[in-house]
């Protein structure tokens, strides 16, 4: 297939597959008329390019797994460098979920504070301090 019917396929550019195929994630064919050439285990490569970004990961960190598809492995993520960006990525996963939880508590305890100064308008209760223009 050309170019476009494989960007059509799966799901991005003819700009993004030539970034690719720069990058040496994308190895194209030349026809006899010069035009580049795709089969469906490019596609397979691209998809899985895009499956992986399309969680977070990094373009290089793609790499793995499109040599992993290349040497053969179905899935893409067999091989023990692919293991080894899971590894890190769940690691990563987790730090930015565990900093998460902390500014989701720190929100609750200025929420929790505002509220209880939000019951001070309660009449007779004090005029409230906002700060804020219109």
């Amino acid at each position: 297939m050309r170019i476009g019917e494989l960007a059509e396929r799966a799901g991005t550019t003819t700009r993004t597959l030539r970034y690719y195929e720069s990058r040496g994630l994308l190895s194209a064919r030349r026809a006899g008329n010069g035009y580049r050439a795709y089969d469906e285990d490019d596609l397979r490569l691209v998809q899985q390019i895009r499956t992986l970004q399309d969680f977070g990961f990094e373009l290089e960190e793609t790499r793995p797994f499109v040599e992993c598809l290349r040497a053969g492995h179905p899935a893409g993520d067999a091989c023990p460098a692919s293991l080894a960006v899971y590894r890190r990525k769940l690691g990563e996963l987790d730090s930015l979920i565990e900093q998460l939880r902390a500014v989701r508590a720190q929100v609750g305890t200025q929420l929790a504070r505002a509220e209880l100064e939000a019951g001070a308008e309660l009449p007779g209760g004090p005029e409230p301090r906002c700060e804020l223009g219109g």
